[in-house]
């Protein structure tokens, strides 16, 4: 009889043991995503902190792309005030949208090509983009390891259990992001 009851007690504790292991494992993953998308917001800031002397810079040179200009200052604002994955990644290729145009036109414009507060600001959008890019892809791939937890056996169980919530995947790429950028110098 003792040997039962301590073998039903056994079965308990290592039920216990993987139940707090999965648990742990979930909330490990959803950390990790909070981070990686922490990262995004940071590299997404620094851009945003940017701009305003990036479109300064050019103004001058490109006084008739001053719709362009607008787009970004909405944008800016529209960003500060977004609260979801999904809007600030909508906002974010509208943005870089907008960023490309600029950077187009800015190739028929010898002397603000020269200029070196432009030929700076644009080196760090740049390397601000590229770090936008890599936190995304470790966002998407922190996500995608946390959802496929949440969907798995026996991990799914504690996910319901304890009320885990999927998350969504950065997708930046609007249908106007994956136009052609469109470069008119008629104007």
């Amino acid at each position: 009889m003792a040997w039962i009851i301590l073998a039903v007690v056994a079965i308990i504790v290592i039920i216990v043991i993987i139940v707090i292991a999965l648990y742990n494992g979930l909330v490990q993953a959803r950390i990790k995503v909070d981070n990686a998308w922490s990262q995004i917001d940071v590299q997404l800031q620094r851009r945003f902190d940017l701009i305003p002397n990036f479109v300064e810079t050019v103004k001058g040179y490109m006084a008739h792309e001053s719709e362009t200009f607008e787009k970004i200052a909405e944008l800016r604002t529209s960003w500060a005030n977004a609260e979801s994955v999904s809007e600030k990644a909508s906002l974010d290729g509208e943005l870089s949208n907008a960023l490309k145009t600029i950077m187009a036109v800015s190739e028929s414009y010898p002397d603000l090509k020269a200029n070196q507060n432009f030929s700076e600001l644009s080196e760090e959008l740049r390397n601000t983009e590229n770090k936008i890019s890599f936190a995304r892809q470790f966002y998407n791939d922190s996500v995608t390891i946390y959802n496929t937890k949440l969907e798995v056996f026996p991990s799914n169980l504690i996910a319901k259990m304890f009320n885990f919530k999927a998350r969504d995947l950065f997708e930046a790429e609007s249908a106007e992001a994956r136009k052609n950028v469109k470069v008119d110098f008629s104007k």
